[in-house]
């Protein structure tokens, strides 16, 4: 069963993918399109997974994985 956590991995599953940067919403998408089914499977993150992926984004911000955005929500997510 997928955790919040395993969001952190995903996310930087997708911006390697995408070549190291990528919108929120095509973060997002890429999460539903590849891990749909392991959202589905848990209870908790089903509803709860959209502001869980932004929780698990801030974190990796915060670990320095990726770049600060200083509050702005132009900018696209990226590897530091």
């Amino acid at each position: 069963m997928a955790k919040r956590e395993d969001m952190k991995d995903w996310i930087l599953t997708c911006l390697k993918a995408r070549g190291g940067k990528g919108s929120p919403r095509d973060v997002s998408k890429y999460v539903w399109e590849h891990y749909e089914h392991e959202l589905r499977q848990s209870d908790d993150l089903l509803y709860t997974w959209q502001y869980d992926i932004r929780w698990a984004a801030q974190k990796l911000r915060n670990d320095g994985i990726l770049k600060p955005v200083n509050g702005r929500k132009d900018l696209p997510w990226e590897l530091a």
